[in-house]
């Protein structure tokens, strides 16, 4: 069985990948909260671990990984969503506003990564279904000294967990100086968290010890995790930009409440855009929906992901995303009617299995193009969501076989006449619109290059 390797956040080095029950490998991913379309940042995780996941279900089976990304549908954006539709003269409860409002925004999700080629997660949690675990979780906190209970609200003591801050390298003290931490009343310190909060009439609310209100942020992945995957798992993922605060208190309060938690934590690095940060000021702020409807497919979106390290600032270009095209018409017209390799090739799955170089193994893909393994590349592309059929739809959608023939008609001509000036400037014109011409004793190829622009094809 072919070894896998993993950087943990948690050490700081990369380690030996050995799962608690090699059965059942258990990963815990933090999904979106769902009150708009998900950005190209937000989809970065998505395909991160959706080729961990794909990697994990090759080395030890499909039925032997369990893979959970939640679905925070408890969230002030999606209360004011809500909140908005009442006064617009919906006489429903706020509750079946904000349950439409998340299934809206969850199909929106659902349809999107999809179109990455990212499988769907064997389970998919809504906090909303799961509040009796949470207050059950911040019963047991107050109960141990962990947390307590004052004007409505429950906080965690962070001061009770002595390796607070582990995780993100900071102490506790750093933190109050360096950090924005929100000053309350009924806060005993500054860096303490909220658990629960109240609720009034306006907004969404559950029945508690504590009173009608709604659970923090962080308590809803501890209590889930624990809920789905038990006391102790194998892997927690999710964006840098949740390394602190979240997954700092998830640790903390999971924990504290006697759980052993995750064993591996992975964070990928944060997108860019042409080397800015993403920012709607900037005017280069753009949803994943948005790029499918200006025509990038899924795919190239996808390839162009795995060409970065996860655990590196990725920069979204438009030149990338054309060259990332340019490969993958070609690999499909290499592997067009040939069936995949009963195995991927070791050299990608050694890529992989080295704490996801996924570089490293498109850097395989491409060798194995080179030498003419199609059988190979297909399999190894399978492997990381790449080349599957249902994702080919958008490289069927041009037809170069007409302009085959004229080139191949005008080529017999210029054989008798030996006036090839007809012939140079047909495939001159394809060239400038970015077609690979192959002509051979076999007849003519065509196929769509870098730079592909079928505008530039219709004198043609």
């Amino acid at each position: 069985m072919m070894g896998i390797r993993l950087h943990n956040s948690a050490t700081r080095a990369k380690e030996d990948f050995v799962p608690i029950d090699a059965s059942n490998v258990r990963m815990y991913v933090c999904g979106p909260t769902v009150y708009d379309r998900a950005h190209i940042g937000n989809a970065r995780p998505v395909v991160v671990f959706d080729t961990l996941y794909r990697l994990l279900r090759h080395v030890y089976g499909e039925a032997h990984v369990t893979y959970v990304r939640n679905f925070t549908d408890v969230d002030d954006k999606i209360n004011a969503t809500a909140q908005a539709r009442k006064a617009a003269g919906d006489a429903r409860p706020l509750e079946a506003l904000i349950r439409e409002r998340t299934e809206e925004t969850i199909g929106w999700y659902h349809a999107d990564m999809d179109a990455l080629g990212a499988l769907r997660p064997k389970i998919e949690p809504r906090a909303t279904d799961y509040i009796g675990q949470m207050v059950a979780m911040i019963a047991g906190l107050i109960a141990g000294g962990h947390a307590y209970a004052k004007e409505g609200h429950v906080l965690f003591r962070v001061r009770s967990y002595a390796e607070y801050g582990r995780l993100s390298g900071r102490s506790v003290d750093d933190m109050i100086a360096g950090a924005r931490v929100e000053v309350a009343p009924f806060k005993e310190d500054p860096m303490d968290f909220v658990l629960w909060k109240p609720s009034d009439a306006d907004l969404p609310g559950w029945e508690s010890p504590w009173g009608r209100g709604r659970p923090g942020w962080h308590i809803e992945c501890s209590a889930m995790a624990h809920e789905l995957l038990g006391a102790e798992f194998d892997i927690h993922g999710g964006g840098l930009d949740l390394q602190f605060p979240h997954h700092e208190n998830e640790i903390a309060q999971s924990c504290c409440a006697g759980h052993g938690f995750a064993r591996v934590w992975m964070h990928n690095e944060m997108l860019q855009v042409e080397g800015k940060k993403m920012s709607k000021s900037l005017g280069n702020f753009f949803t994943v929906r948005d790029l499918l409807e200006k025509g990038v497919p899924g795919e190239v979106i996808r390839i162009v992901f795995l060409g970065t390290h996860y655990g590196k600032p990725m920069d979204w270009t438009a030149e990338k995303a054309a060259q990332a095209e340019a490969t993958l018409r070609k690999w499909r017209g290499l592997v067009a009617g040939i069936d995949p390799a009963p195995t991927p090739l070791p050299g990608v799955v050694a890529a992989l299995s080295d704490d996801l170089n996924t570089a490293g193994a498109l850097a395989e893909c491409h060798a194995a193009a080179g030498r003419g393994d199609y059988a190979g590349l297909l399999a190894s592309a399978r492997v990381m969501g790449l080349l599957t059929e249902e994702m080919g739809e958008w490289a069927r959608g041009v037809d170069l076989s007409g302009l085959a023939a004229k080139l191949s008609t005008l080529r017999e001509a210029a054989k008798a006449s030996k006036d090839f000036a007809p012939v140079d400037a047909l495939k001159s014109a394809l060239l400038a619109a970015g077609v690979e011409v192959r002509m051979s004793k076999d007849g003519v190829e065509l196929m769509p290059g870098a730079g592909f622009d079928a505008t530039k094809l219709e004198a043609l």
